[in-house]
Parts: C-alpha cells; structure tokens; sequence
C-alpha cells in the first residue's frame, strides 16, 4: 500500500462525500503527512502504524512541546483516515481505536464586552459617514455589522454572495461547513450599512457584475479573509481597543455571549452559529451560569438577606 496514493484517496474522499473545505483538506494533509513523516524516521509506513506507533507518535509531539488540543486534532485526523482505510478493506482493523485523546483543560472563548464592540461599530461608522469615504470604509461597516449581527464564520462573511445584501431580506441563508445551510437573521443596522455599501459598490462595473457581495482581485474572487481580519484589527487601534483583543472569531463569541447574556436559549445560539453539537455550544455555558446567578441575587427574597 502506497501512503501518498492512501492519503490523496481519503482527501477525495472528504471533498466528493463530506463537503470538506479546502482548509480542512490542507489541515488533514498536512497532518498525515506529519505523522507519514514520523513513521518513516522508524522505518514503517503509515499504512503500516499500530497502536504503539500512534502512542508514540502522539508523546512526541507532546515532547515538542505541542498543546493537548493540537495533539488531539492530529488524533482525529489520523482516526478519520484509518476508519477510511479499514472501511475500503485496506487494513483488518483501525490501530487509533483505543488510543485515548490527550486530555486537554477546556479554555474559555475570548471574547468583547458590549462597550468594545460598541466604540468598534462607532469608529467604523464614523468613518463610513465622511464625504470623502472609500469603498473599504463602507465595505469595513458592512462586514463588521454583519458579523456582529450574524454570528458567522469568517470564511462564511467574506463568501457571501451579492444577493445576500438584497433589500427586501431579513435574513440570509448560510452554506456552511459540510454544507449544511442555516438562515441566519439581519439587524436593521446590518441591512442599512449592507445597503450603503452595496450604493457605492455598484458604481463600479467590475464589482457590481461580481457575484460575490465583498468582491476582491485574489484568485477566489472575493475579499480575503485575511485582509478582512488585519483591516478588523486595524480598525480596533483607530476605535482605542488593543489590536490582538480583536479578530473576525472573537466578534463571533461576542455574538454568541451577548445573546445568552440577554436571554437567548443554548439551542437557538447553537442553530444560529451553526454548530452540529451542541457541545461545542457549551463552551458559553459560563454566561449562562452568570446569568442565572445574577438572576437569583437580584430577584431571590434571601439573597441579599446579610450572612
């Protein structure tokens, strides 16, 4: 069995049956052909691994000095493809079966409080409203009140199609990981400053025939999002808030916590971000908790009651 011919199957495998995106595509390579890599410093396949050979390898990378979750993420990377393997009759049995994950402390999203968020859209909109404003200051407005009214991944914003900005939605309806869509609703805000730069985005032949809403000369077609991310963290320094607080992931926990922190159900928040389990929500329930604390303290008849 040959493991590069194995490994580009299964990454055919992922695209054509699972939907997988082009970055997860390029994670799972890049991890097989790591753990490819420690095999063949011993002499062996990766084809050809046991269980010994995945323990081992995963105490190396801890020995690199590699974080739980990275060790974890090249474990599933590795089950994922030896499930593949076994499935398609290329091996009797899967060696990660009863490999345990490396336990790893569950760390808290980072996230921004009302206020931040506020002077952030405060600045953007500022700027969006001079005479003499640019496109990407339009653009700018646009994108960070869609984020922060949606929720949605980064790569999700900046692939949004121009149809989403059209003026009789309330909603958008998302395609995202795997494929799954989820519709996600629009604040008045949102629509307006979608509106204002979708004016002047059409004032240019060659955007306004795009059809991507954030068009961009890159070789996708549309705003990458790693100018959207460094643009973000620009527009934090001129707002007065330390640049490495903010990304394009953590206005998206800002979303998620400010719904829970006024009310929202875990099971909506988990719909609207488009999670599949809603474990992975779960990572806000210290919100809920806060919330439900305070709840008692200001409502319970004893709770204010002096120890």
């Amino acid at each position: 069995m040959n493991n590069d011919a194995l490994i580009e199957a299964f990454l055919e495998m992922m695209s054509a049956e699972r939907g997988a995106a082009q970055n997860t595509l390029t994670s799972y390579r890049r991890d097989l052909e790591d753990a490819a890599g420690f095999c063949a410093s011993r002499g062996n396949k990766l084809v050809r691994a046991d269980t010994e050979t995945i323990r081992s390898y995963l105490a190396s990378l801890s020995a690199k000095g590699f974080a739980a979750s990275s060790q974890s993420r090249r474990l599933s990377s590795l089950r994922q493809f030896f499930r593949f393997l076994y499935a398609e009759g290329h091996l009797s049995g899967d060696p990660t079966a009863i490999v345990d994950a490396p336990r790893k402390a569950r760390s808290l999203p980072k996230t921004l409080s009302v206020d931040n968020v506020t002077r952030l859209l405060d600045c953007a909109e500022a700027e969006a409203g001079l005479s003499d404003a640019p496109l990407s200051s339009l653009r700018l407005l646009a994108m960070v009140e869609t984020l922060y009214a949606t929720g949605l991944r980064v790569s999700e914003l900046v692939a949004l199609p121009a149809t989403a900005a059209r003026a009789d939605r309330d909603h958008i309806l998302i395609r995202g990981k795997g494929g799954k869509e989820r519709i996600v609703p629009l604040s008045g805000k949102a629509k307006a400053a979608l509106a204002l730069y979708l004016t002047a985005r059409n004032k240019f032949p060659k955007a306004a025939a795009s059809a991507w809403l954030f068009p961009s000369n890159s070789e996708s077609g549309h705003l990458p999002r790693q100018v959207f991310a460094r643009d973000l963290k620009d527009l934090a320094t001129r707002a007065g808030i330390s640049s490495r607080l903010v990304s394009p992931h953590v206005l998206r926990h800002a979303f998620a916590s400010h719904l829970l922190q006024n009310g929202a159900d875990l099971r909506v928040v988990q719909e609207l971000l488009g999670h599949s389990d809603i474990s992975t929500t779960q990572i806000y329930t210290h919100v809920l908790a806060e919330r439900l604390e305070r709840l008692v303290n200001e409502h319970h008849p004893l709770a204010k009651t002096a120890s």
